[in-house]
């Protein structure tokens, strides 16, 4: 039994992909797909150990699985078209169990749209990725948690809100063609290469790095090099990842501490990794063409692992490819890295110069590498008190635990016991401490000095805290904030600055007036396009009618049942608001609503599953569909007025209450 489970397990990480991809054609939803080859796989657990492994156990899933989705949509009454179609592709499966190759060309194809829909640009990263390690890994949502530390529940919310997104948005199950297809290939690599830098460099937990995920990226990005053979890109990626992964043995040491990489053991780097990893980027060469940000990175991967010895090292070319890296990725993360390169080509004060630019990005206001990064350099050019701190900093902000451990040593190691001087983080308690604050107060003021210990570090000498560094700090947390809220940090940042004996903290603060001015209303030649376009539904249309015409808040639209609704009258009750609305709205309702007497008005596209079985008061009764979500109504009025928006972003349903009667009080 044990032998025959493992067995399972084994074809269902190699073949899953393949037979979802293939079910995805046939039935056009990811969900009913997968839902229909673990129907697949639980009856090969029940029946493998009885009857023995086949012979070609790939295609007896396959074959399984195609003849349950003959019998679902057989059970739903679907055309007899389809039905000839499934059969069809039925004895095509049939005969690969027979002997012929079930590798075929449609096959690899299907694998590829199925990585595309995965990746899709309308999820969110963190489902795209738990999405692709599901239907292109095999792996369970128990596994997927476990690699990435969360609980086996969000993991399992995170991929069924996917596929309910892909089948909401109606994601077709094709290769996208011409411009489209650079744009989301780029999403693709974006979720392979994040799936393995979560595993080389592990960002939360005890260890430095997890294994498991970089071979799951490794293998996709292999599996989409031979789907996608003539992109330079692809190839590009592979290179880099299998370079990264050569230097897994090395990267700790026997106690799990990180090992620098000019430190490393050069003899434990894998060469078969390493001679994959050039094979890799020559294919990108041959193909030719400007090389893209994943052949550039696994360019100065090259330049690390082509050499002997670290000194040997060509800093100035890969400073060099940094630059050019950041022409095409101008990213803060890409900037810091082209820092440390510059630093080894061209001393430390120059390098420091770079990295000394970063510290007002939003985005680098919490990212541990910044002050790491810093504290190298600084150590370098002998500022060894100033580097303990960067160095401490950096330990406060990751959150992984050996990195944690090697910052602090790192910094012990340089800085020398000195007499204990007061530093920002015990003031900060002392001050949030005192018996004279309230609670709203100390809330308040907290808000403000854990940022300020966050960004500078608790270690910092109180007396180095200069208006300088707050205004630094303001301008990277509170830079975009409302005058309310940026004027409340400045007076609790001036609060503790006098309490402290300190000098005006706020001086390079200026004090923020004026209360935002609310969105310009849509026009009414971009309405009337909007009214006139064919592509929007009725429901979406009668939405948008509804609120531009009532002016009720978007909630209350929401939240209307049919049962409420006095269509001659032209106006509803909910609760002891009064909805009304006008022609418009009066011919797109009666069609909404037709045949159903109870229940939301506007509906989602879906059934929810049975674990997302929504409250009785918020699903339709004669439908079995729930009510329309406020996020996915405001996603597809965004999505429908882009064209119109001359941003290019997009119009919130909020901009809709421009007109109309209102809702009035019984």
């Amino acid at each position: 039994m044990t032998d025959t489970h493992r067995a399972v397990d084994a074809v269902w990480k190699l073949e899953s992909a393949r037979i979802v991809a293939a079910l995805t054609r046939l039935v056009h939803d990811v969900g009913l797909a997968e839902e229909l080859a673990q129907d697949a796989l639980v009856a090969a657990l029940e029946q493998w150990p009885r009857s023995g492994v086949p012979a070609n156990p790939g295609a007896w899933l396959m074959t399984t699985a195609k003849r349950r989705a003959v019998d679902r949509i057989r059970r739903e009454r679907l055309l007899e078209r389809k039905h000839e179609q499934i059969a069809h592709e039925t004895r095509d499966v049939r005969d690969v169990q027979d002997g012929q190759d079930g590798q075929d060309e449609d096959g690899r194809s299907d694998v590829l749209r199925l990585m595309f829909v995965s990746c899709h640009p309308v999820l969110p990263t963190q489902a795209r990725v738990a999405l692709t390690l599901r239907l292109l890994g095999g792996l369970t949502a128990a596994e997927i948690a476990r690699a990435f530390l969360v609980d086996e529940t969000t993991i399992a919310r995170r991929i069924a809100g996917a596929k309910r997104t892909l089948a909401e948005e109606r994601v077709p199950f094709e290769l996208p063609a011409g411009e489209a297809l650079a744009e989301r290939l780029s999403s693709v690599l974006g979720v392979v290469y994040l799936v393995f830098n979560e595993g080389y460099a592990a960002t939360a937990g005890d260890d430095l790095m997890r294994p498991g995920l970089c071979l799951e990226a490794l293998r996709l990005g292999r599996l989409l090099a031979e789907l996608a053979p003539h992109h330079s890109e692809v190839h590009g990626l592979v290179a880099l990842m299998e370079l990264q992964a050569s230097r897994a043995a090395a990267r700790t040491g026997p106690s799990g501490e990180p090992v620098q990489l000019h430190e490393q053991n050069r003899g434990r780097w894998d060469q078969l990794l390493i001679r994959r990893g050039f094979t890799a980027m020559l294919r990108a060469r041959e193909l030719g063409g400007a090389p893209g940000p994943y052949v550039l990175q696994a360019a100065i991967a090259v330049c690390h692992a082509q050499v002997r010895t670290a000194e040997d090292t060509d800093w100035a070319r890969i400073s060099a490819l940094y630059e050019a890296l950041e022409r095409l990725l101008p990213t803060p993360v890409v900037r810091l890295n082209r820092a440390v390169a510059v630093g080894m080509a061209h001393g430390p004060a120059a390098g420091l110069e770079l990295a000394d630019s970063l510290l007002a990005d939003p985005a680098l206001r919490d990212y541990h590498l910044l002050p790491g990064v810093r504290g190298n350099l600084l150590a370098r050019l002998g500022r060894h008190e100033e580097a303990g701190l960067e160095f401490r900093r950096a330990a406060s902000l990751t959150r992984n635990t050996a990195e944690r451990a090697f910052l602090h040593r790192h910094a012990d190691a340089i800085t020398a016991p000195a007499t204990p001087v007061p530093s920002l983080g015990r003031a900060a308690r002392d001050f949030l401490g005192r018996d004279d604050l309230d609670a709203a107060t100390t809330r308040s003021y907290g808000q403000t000095l854990r940022r300020l210990c966050r960004s500078l570090g608790d270690d910092l000498p109180l007396a180095a805290l200069t208006a300088d560094e707050v205004a630094r700090v303001f301008t990277a947390a509170w830079g975009g904030a409302a005058a309310q809220t940026w004027n409340r940090h400045r007076s609790a940042v001036r609060s503790f600055g006098a309490w402290a004996s300190l000098e005006d903290l706020g001086a390079r603060l200026d004090r923020r007036t004026g209360i935002r001015p609310p969105a310009p209303v849509i026009r009414d030649a971009e309405l009337e396009t909007l009214w006139s376009r064919p592509g929007p539904s009725l429901r979406e249309r009668a939405l948008w009618r509804l609120l531009h015409e009532s002016a009720a808040g978007v909630g209350t639209v929401l939240s209307l049942n049919v049962e409420d609704l006095d269509l001659p009258g032209r106006r509803a009750r909910t609760g002891a608001t009064w909805v009304a609305w006008d022609d418009g709205a009066a011919v797109l309702l009666p069609p909404l609503v037709a045949g159903r007497t109870r229940g939301p008005v506007f509906l989602s596209d879906r059934r929810p599953g049975p674990a997302r079985t929504p409250p009785e008061a918020d699903l339709c009764p004669e439908t079995g569909r729930r009510r329309l979500s406020y996020e996915r109504a405001e996603y597809l009025f965004k999505q429908a007025t882009k064209a119109v928006d001359p941003t290019g972003a997009g119009y919130t349903l909020r901009r809709l209450r421009v007109r109309g009667r209102g809702s009035d009080r019984a």
